[in-house]
């Protein structure tokens, strides 16, 4: 084999296996958080509680969030914060808004992007199953990122996270 042949080979093998890992990536459901999970890791650790869908206060959450963590030197480790999402405030992370109460609504892709940035420096979000059960949305509809995770209920994890020492913030 030739070195061109070789080199053709090894760049395949690397662009295949890096678009399966892609794939499974994009397919992965988001995990599922028991009360027991939640824990406060870092000294200071906010929640902000989003049950509403007007999308011009989620993004003054996010434009709090990301000023938040600048005092904060973007730390993921001196801060965490969590985003605690049910009742309207799970359509911001939703993969489509098809079946849904929002379907004729359309959001802003920059709030995603947005979110993506945040969640970079350590910032997740709890989406909680009763809403999902009460509005008969799939939970497969949520998005898969990473920083996506599911909680049993949204209130009952905002009360569960302030217990545990994180301070509580709702925009609006």
């Amino acid at each position: 084999m030739s070195e061109i042949d070789r080199r053709h080979l090894v760049g395949a093998l690397v662009a295949g296996s890096a678009a399966v890992v892609a794939q499974a990536t994009a397919h992965a459901a988001p995990v599922d958080l028991a009360m027991q999970d939640l824990k406060k890791e870092a000294d200071a650790a906010c929640l902000y509680h989003c049950d509403f869908g007007d999308s011009g206060r989620f993004s003054q959450q996010l434009r709090n969030i990301g000023n938040h963590l600048a005092v904060y030197n973007f730390d993921p480790f001196a801060m965490k914060i969590v985003i605690v999402a049910h009742a309207a405030g799970i359509k911001f992370f939703l993969a489509d808004l098809a079946g849904t109460p929002w379907a004729e609504e359309q959001i802003d892709p920059d709030l995603d992007k947005r979110m993506k940035a945040l969640a970079q420096n350590g910032v997740e979000v709890y989406l909680c199953r009763v809403t999902f059960a009460n509005l008969k949305i799939d939970p497969a509809k949520a998005r898969s990122d990473r920083y996506i995770k599911f909680v049993p209920s949204g209130i009952a994890t905002a009360a569960a996270l302030q217990s545990k020492g994180f301070a509580y913030l709702k925009v609006g």
